[in-house]
């Protein structure tokens, strides 16, 4: 960011009464001075959006957000997505908004508890790293998540600044990547379960696959950034299967490096609203064995098609239609 531009948001944020805190050197920062729940105006909007776009994800705490607030602030910067199939403990009235529960319910959906449903899920140790539904042809353009039931300690997020990611790949291997194109899916690497298997009856039901660049042009803010995570990326296009696994686990520890990476203590009533498509995030695995709640609540914004360094656009292959959930 040039000093000019740096100087011209402080400038804004200052004028709209609101302070944005950097909170580490490449991706995060917390801000103050807004009240979630009264409504932005057109300024602190402003601000929110240029914090978004500028640090990746801005944490706000103490707000006293519902449902209705949730998704009314949402729609300052965009068109809430609606899912088609959401989890029992989601609010029936808002379907714009998904209650994560930690996710605890899910194995059992399949006849499996948690921890073998973690275990037949995670075939790598970066496996868990991902952007919300990255497999579709139009993933999210962002997420905004906030803690209604937190446990005392553990259950902390991680998220990851792709673009400053791609941008510490030397000047070789960022000329490489930029011309490569990758296979993501639902439900890559998972291992069956001998016999008949409720969870990949799921995946064969709801299939979704896209050939996305290997680095997206970010249609706002121009930079480079590195469309890679562990969760749904299955093959780079044009390489053997040796030579993609290679590849990939050399840029997956890349874009997961500490210094491109910020962790959020939550509490009762904090906020998190993040750009997905310049970042990937780790939601936590140190929380499922304590006797403590831990509820969420995700609204998430319509995205676009992405494209690559030459202009090229992600090619749906299975399950998704840009616009159609």
């Amino acid at each position: 960011m040039t000093t000019d531009r740096a100087t011209a948001e402080r400038t804004a944020a200052e004028a709209a009464g609101i302070e944005v805190k950097p909170v580490a050197g490449h991706i995060g920062a917390e801000i103050d001075g807004v009240d979630l729940a009264g409504g932005l105006g057109a300024a602190q909007a402003a601000v929110v959006r240029a914090a978004v776009l500028r640090w990746k994800v801005v944490f706000f705490r103490d707000q006293r957000l519902d449902h209705a607030g949730h998704v009314a602030f949402a729609r300052l910067f965009g068109e809430p997505v609606v899912l088609p199939r959401r989890g029992k403990a989601s609010p029936a009235d808002f379907p714009e908004v998904e209650t994560t529960a930690d996710r605890l319910e899910l194995g059992g959906r399949f006849g499996m508890d948690h921890d073998e449903w973690l275990r037949r899920r995670r075939h790598t140790l970066l496996r868990g790293w991902h952007c919300d539904h990255g497999a579709r042809v139009d993933p999210p353009a962002a997420t905004i998540l906030r803690a209604e039931t937190v446990p005392p300690y553990g259950g902390d997020t991680t998220w990851s600044n792709l673009a400053a990611a791609y941008a510490g790949l030397s000047a070789p291997m960022r000329a490489f990547v930029d011309t490569l194109r990758a296979e993501h899916r639902l439900g890559v690497g998972y291992q069956p379960r001998p016999g008949d298997d409720a969870y990949v009856r799921h995946l064969l039901d709801h299939q979704t696959a896209t050939v996305h660049p290997l680095v997206r042009v970010h249609p706002e803010t121009g930079e480079r950034v590195l469309f890679v995570n562990g969760y749904y990326v299955e093959q780079i296009a044009g390489l053997s299967r040796p030579e993609s696994a290679a590849v990939l686990q050399l840029l997956l520890e890349q874009a997961t490096r500490p210094e491109y990476t910020v962790r959020f203590r939550w509490e009762p009533g904090s906020v998190a609203f993040w750009d997905n498509r310049a970042t990937i995030h780790l939601a936590p695995s140190d929380n499922a064995h304590l006797d403590h709640p831990r509820t969420m609540h995700r609204v998430m914004l319509a995205g676009d098609v992405p494209a690559g360094v030459g202009g090229v656009p992600s090619k749906a292959i299975a399950g998704s239609e840009p616009g159609r959930w």
